[in-house]
């Protein structure tokens, strides 16, 4: 049961029986300021964007760090060939409950694919975007490609178009992506040096070769600029995916971080290296690691004091992935079960609940106004605290129920999200060390706090043991995060 609100809560958006919901060049970035407790990541918060770039990401989960909160997104998996090799990526690999790119339980066809999209524009109306990331690469299959997104945009012309490529087949095909309207491209960058790439990608098949060594690594970037540059020229939103890589690409990004932004990059997502044995990666089977959260932090935080933004919510999203980023749905629209649905796209429908979330969006706006220093307080200690959360932007999932938490960076002018960290669920049948309470506290020990709805007392009492203040609310996440500061900065 949702425990209710307590005073001064915002009111949730109200819910709908018809659904399953509740209701570019000129980034600025202000400078990070010193603090005293390892958090060293801008705080500013302040990437001012003009207005026309903000109202085109202003739906866009993946683009938007805010609109994440409140906004879906799926996937369709309709093209499965690929024509890079990456160490990382096995695309045979497929779990159910395994959230990471390449993996997908079903491939559709264009037709089914939009009518699936269909189906669940009416099941979330809150769904927004509609993204072809795999379990390939898109521009190797253009041809299921473009015509799963022809289908779409005639049918549903307010769901956002977008896809994800490695950028090698990118410049032959920017003119039609710019005809179809597919305003966001993301192309996956893990190293503008081609000696580098060499550790990355075994092989590219261009232009019916196949190349190895550093000839491919060297293809593959010539061809990626060139395609990043078509975008920015063609006014196209093109946001930046790297995975960083322990030992080989992991101080290098800075590199990458600058050049990409000179070559019009509107977004930069840096992404923690998936490698575990069972996958059968190049990389899994090799022992080569992943980062540590404190890691891929630091990195990020070292490439946002440049004039690009950057992205820290990315979730790794399956290549069929539905709903709002952190969860996933995929298991309920099965082949199986979307094509006996009929299709329920409803345009009047769907205006209305955006609505119901933007006017929920000015009302947390008005809540976190409320805790907001009058004057922006100099040289303020920062610290960190995880937060459980069903989406929204508010505290309100039980501490046993969450598979991840969300981090934001507190301080006495602002709580700001800088990441998430996967778990098991606690208390509904996760098994395993990642269900473990030790290894949730592992997960969050960096944090002073832990901001749950809920909490038995047996898991409370040795979260506490453990050093974390355990702060049970129902309320905006910023509000519960900066009161707390408020109230707890002295022990710090």
């Amino acid at each position: 049961m949702t425990p209710p609100p307590s005073p001064g809560l915002l009111s949730p958006p109200a819910t709908s029986p018809a659904t399953d919901i509740v209701i570019t060049k000129n980034n600025v970035i202000q400078k990070k300021s010193s603090d005293s407790c390892g958090c060293s990541s801008n705080t500013s918060a302040a990437t001012n964007l003009d207005q026309r770039t903000l109202d085109r990401i202003s739906k866009h989960p993946c683009y938007s760090e805010e609109a994440h909160h409140h906004y879906a997104r799926m996937h369709v998996a309709v093209a499965p060939a690929c024509n890079i090799q990456c160490n990382y990526c096995n695309r045979k690999y497929d779990c159910a409950n395994e959230s990471r790119p390449g993996v997908v339980s079903e491939l559709l066809t264009p037709e089914e694919a939009a009518h699936k999209v269909l189906v669940i524009a009416g099941k979330i109306p809150q769904m927004t975007v509609l993204g072809i990331a795999g379990p390939g690469d898109p521009l190797a299959n253009p041809e299921k490609t473009f015509r799963t997104f022809e289908l779409i945009a005639d049918k549903a012309p307010d769901i956002k178009l977008c896809l994800s490529t490695n950028g090698l087949m990118l410049p032959d095909y920017v003119d039609r992506i710019k005809a179809l309207n597919v305003d966001h491209v993301t192309i996956t960058i893990n190293m503008v040096d081609p000696e580098i790439g060499t550790k990355i990608y075994p092989w590219v098949h261009y232009r019916r070769k196949r190349y190895k060594g550093l000839e491919a690594a060297r293809i593959l970037h010539e061809r990626q600029m060139e395609g990043l540059q078509a975008l920015w020229e063609a006014d196209i939103l093109c946001k930046v995916n790297s995975v960083m890589i322990p030992g080989i690409n992991d101080e290098h990004l800075v590199e990458v971080d600058q050049v990409i932004r000179e070559n019009g990059a509107f977004l930069h997502n840096i992404m923690p290296l998936i490698s575990a044995p069972e996958h059968g990666t190049h990389f899994g089977l090799t022992g080569q690691r992943g980062p540590t959260p404190k890691e891929l932090k630091a990195l990020q935080d070292a490439c946002a004091d440049s004039n690009m933004k950057m992205m820290r919510h990315c979730r790794q999203c399956r290549a069929d992935a539905v709903g709002l980023l952190g969860e996933d749905r995929s298991q309920e629209f099965t082949k199986e079960k979307f094509m006996a649905m009929p299709e329920q796209y409803d345009l009047a429908l769907r205006k209305e609940v955006h609505a119901g979330i933007e006017q929920f969006k000015e009302d947390i706006k008005l809540a976190k106004a409320k805790v907001k220093p009058s004057e922006r307080i100099k040289n303020s200690p920062k610290i960190l605290v995880a937060v459980a959360t069903k989406g929204g932007g508010i505290v309100n999932q039980h501490f046993g129920h969450a598979k991840e938490f969300q981090i934001f960076e507190v301080d006495a002018n602002e709580a700001r999200f800088v990441g998430h960290r996967k778990v098991d669920q606690y208390c509904q049948s996760g098994y395993g060390e990642n269900a473990t309470l030790e290894y949730v506290i592992q997960a969050i020990a960096d944090c002073k706090a832990i901001l749950v709805s809920k909490v038995g007392e047996c898991p409370k009492a040795e979260l506490r043991e453990a050093g974390l203040h355990v702060v049970e609310a129902y309320d905006v996440i910023e509000k519960v995060a900066r009161e707390f500061y408020d109230q707890h900065m002295q022990e710090f």
